[in-house]
């Protein structure tokens, strides 16, 4: 009883220990929505930062910051300008009356100088800077007018150095406080905004000059505070930045802190290489630099003293929330939390691609459907109905003003509707002619029979006709929803490639990167793409060796051996000056290679033939062999085959599958004109991965696969492409071996020879007796022989030989047997 009780007790204080951390976790996001509304959306961190400004000096009495801040929250947060005044007032009062009577005085003198040139001034932001030069300017000699009712060539140089500080700081503060007040941003921070924001912090922190806790500099303790920030969450390059920045700026605003400046640096840099240690690690490096800047010198104070600002600088360090480091590292570039919000914009900017695709592919195919209607059948109230419509024209014409009208459709309504109906099926039938009988018959039945057969023949050719056009607006639809479905398809097929990812092979690289380093090969980078079996892709940055393919003979081997499999140079872009980087690119070889031997030759040996032939790498390890022989000869055929070929490949290269291709090149032949220009093509489809063959065949000749001395005969029965806008496209599928010709011509060749009665044994004769398996001497053989058979060239010629072998590598590869089964 105990045990269950337990067991029930226990899941009821796991649910409630949830609750609780849900609760808690509700609580601090309310309180943090409340804190960003009430300092951010507000406006009241800029009373915060306006107050400390305020009190800000430079050389124990220079005011610079004020007026800037001011200007530029009056042109960015303009509602909140009254805001920042007060702070700045208020700030400028803890120093003296007449700074803040100065600051609200300056303040005035800028608004009314804005307010009034306004309207002559095109770009506000770029005119700011000036307005606040000049209002300084003459605001510090009014100033030191109104007081020793003189101005001297000193304060002449100080009114110029404090407006020129103003015209600087102007520029920074219109950067770095959009970064402040904005809530959400989202972009990355460039070099200059860090800098900005990295001044204006420092130039904040300057007004709590003076301010101590128990004895202890608050301007110490914040800056070694920021330092430490910065160097955690950006590194080494940043945390030096920072501490020489705030140093500078607090050494110009008391000449006391110049030592401070060596004591931040140094920590700025210690820390953030010691960043790997986390938290620690960087309140190590401070301390260190504390240590050894205290020891040189410190500047008046003592170590002990610099020794506990440090530590109340770690202890509010420690305390910070990894939320608020991690969120300003994903602003920094170079940061792994900037590169993981890089990497989600990029995959969320990827899905939203994939989406859109697929949203197109959605509608092609929606589209397609639409014109897919033609798959449904003509029922018979639909017959009925056309035939009821063919008949009433014929009446309509006739039997109307017939006398004997009743008598036929009223008393005799069924025979009469079947003999008329059985007329124009006959008619029909038989291209307008009637058996003796149904005529003999209906000659009986009415008595204007022979004008009724004339009006059903004169009727029955508009009616075929206008059945002729409905068929062919049903085979142009269905051509359409196909060459549809073969788009949508294709965009389908690119959003789910768009969805990708590119795998993290870290460890892959540096197994590959020590392996070959070890070997000794100096290799500047590797990156992984894939490691897919069949489908390596890795790019590398090597040396450049002033071409004694070092990539070639040593690194591809290697990775062949490390991989399993063998890997070729893909491409590799060499540099363009001595002792530069070469970027290479491997990849994976395909199981099969093929070579191809072409012979040509126009009808009478002119220069111009009907024939075309085109090789088409198509990538995804496929490789097209075509041949199109355009109707007739000359130019007007060889244009016509040409562009046939060329439009294949273009169609082919976009990912549509071949009996789709084949159809929208049909379509596009038989609607373009008018004219009786027809084209053959002879395709075949090689899989270098399997040497799997697809033959797509329209009204070509016979192929043939000689294998040994064995010869196979490939053909298939389809129309030449232009004659008619729909056709099945017959495809047939072999499978070749290493070894094998693939031997594909044109009728020129097929029917060359003379005095031959069966074409197909003369052929497989003559390829059967050839003891050569090179392509090109046999496609120069096989036409030889049909020239010397013929005597003569009659017709364009073509042939074109594909010789099927293993990809054997140029080189072996070189064993790394420890690193095989580990980058694997």
């Amino acid at each position: 009883m105990e045990k269950v009780e337990r067991n029930l007790i226990e899941p009821i204080g796991e649910v409630n220990l949830n609750q609780s951390k849900l609760e808690i976790a509700n609580g601090l996001n309310k309180f943090q929505l409340k804190m960003e509304s009430l300092f951010l959306k507000k406006g009241y961190i800029l009373l915060i930062i306006g107050f400390l400004l305020g009190r800000a000096l430079i050389l124990a009495k220079l005011t610079p910051f004020t007026l800037p801040f001011f200007a530029a929250v009056y042109l960015i947060r303009r509602d909140k300008a009254p805001l920042v005044l007060f702070g700045l007032i208020a700030g400028a009062a803890t120093l003296s009356m007449i700074n803040a009577a100065y600051t609200f005085g300056v303040a005035i003198v800028f608004l009314l100088l804005f307010r009034l040139t306004k309207s002559w001034v095109g770009n506000e932001i770029r005119s700011l800077p000036f307005y606040v030069f000049f209002t300084l300017l003459v605001g510090k000699l009014g100033k030191s007018f109104i007081l020793t009712s003189k101005v001297t060539l000193y304060d002449g140089m100080m009114s110029g150095v404090e407006a020129s500080l103003g015209f600087i700081l102007t520029l920074i503060f219109l950067q770095s406080i959009p970064l402040i007040t904005a809530s959400k941003r989202k972009q990355s921070l460039k070099t200059e905004e860090i800098v900005c924001l990295i001044i204006m912090l420092a130039s904040i922190m300057t007004g709590t000059i003076g301010w101590s806790i128990y004895d202890l500099s608050v301007e110490h303790i914040m800056s070694r505070y920021l330092v430490l920030l910065f160097a955690f969450v950006a590194g080494a390059t940043v945390g030096s930045t920072v501490g020489v920045v705030t140093g500078l700026i607090f050494s110009l605003a008391s000449v006391a802190s110049f030592y401070h400046m060596s004591l931040l640096a140094f920590s700025g840099l210690l820390g953030g290489l010691l960043k790997e240690g986390k938290k620690i690690g960087v309140a190590i490096g401070l301390f260190i630099a504390t240590l050894l800047i205290g020891m040189y010198g410190e500047g008046g104070g003592t170590l002990y003293k610099t020794l506990l600002e440090t530590c109340a600088a770690v202890v509010l360090f420690l305390l910070t929330p990894q939320v608020l480091t991690s969120k300003l590292a994903k602003y920094i570039p170079g940061t792994p939390e900037y590169t993981a919000e890089q990497q989600q914009y990029m995959r969320k900017m990827r899905d939203v691609t994939a989406q859109r695709v697929e949203q197109f592919s959605s509608v092609f195919q929606a589209l397609s459907n639409s014109f897919s209607t033609y798959d449904e059948p003509m029922d018979w109230d639909d017959k009925d109905r056309e035939l009821d419509f063919f008949l009433s024209n014929v009446t309509e014409k006739t039997c109307q003003t017939c006398f004997k009208k009743e008598n036929c459709w009223t008393r005799n309504f069924d025979t009469t509707y079947d003999y008329m109906r059985e007329i124009m099926i006959e008619m029909d039938q038989n291209q307008g002619a009637l058996t003796q009988k149904l005529s003999r018959d209906w000659d009986k039945h009415c008595t204007k029979s022979k004008k009724v057969i004339d009006a059903i023949h004169s009727e029955l050719n508009f009616f075929q006709a206008n059945q002729k056009l409905k068929q062919q607006v049903k085979e142009s639809r269905r051509l359409v929803a196909e060459q549809l479905l073969g788009v949508s398809t294709v965009m389908e097929d690119f959003a789910k490639e768009i969805q990708r990812e590119r795998d993290n092979h870290d460890k892959q690289e540096e197994l590959i990167l020590d392996a070959l380093q070890s070997f000794g090969i100096h290799i500047e980078h590797v990156e992984i793409y894939s490691l897919e079996q069949g489908n390596v892709d890795i790019d590398m940055t090597v040396p450049f060796t002033n071409g004694l393919g070092e990539s070639e003979k040593l690194i591809a081997p290697m990775l062949s051996d490390i991989l399993g499999e063998t890997i070729i140079v893909n491409s590799e872009e060499s540099s363009v000056y001595p002792n530069g980087f070469s970027h290479v690119t491997f990849r994976s070889a395909k199981a099969f290679t093929i070579d191809t031997g072409i012979a040509h030759a126009a009808k009478d040996g002119g220069l111009v033939s009907g024939d075309s032939f085109s090789t088409i790498e198509l990538g995804c390890g496929k490789y097209a062999v075509a041949i199109s022989d355009g109707m007739g000869n000359g130019e007007r055929a060889h244009v016509e085959s040409k562009e046939t070929l060329q439009l294949l490949q273009k169609i082919l290269q976009s990912g549509i599958e071949e009996k789709v291709a084949i159809k929208s090149v049909n379509s596009v032949l038989s609607l373009r004109t008018t004219d009786e220009i027809f084209s053959t093509l002879d395709l075949a489809m090689i899989d270098l991965q399997n040497a799997s063959v697809r033959f797509l065949k329209i009204g070509s000749t016979p192929s043939f696969i000689k294998r040994g001395d064995k010869v196979i005969k490939v053909q298939a029965s389809n129309l030449p492409m232009g004659i008619i806008q729909e056709f099945d496209v017959d495809v047939v599928s072999e499978q070749l071996k290493a070894g094998d010709l693939l031997i594909m011509m044109s009728d020129g060749v097929f029917e060359g020879p003379k005095h031959v009665e069966n074409y197909d044994l003369w052929m497989k004769r003559k390829i059967g007796e050839l003891k050569t398996n090179d392509p090109q001497a046999v496609a120069d053989l096989i036409m030889e022989e049909v020239i010397r058979s013929r005597g003569s060239i009659e017709d364009d010629m073509t042939v074109v030989v594909t010789h099927i072998k293993h990809n054997t590598p140029k080189w072996s590869a070189i064993p790394i047997q420890s690193y095989r089964k580990k980058a694997n």
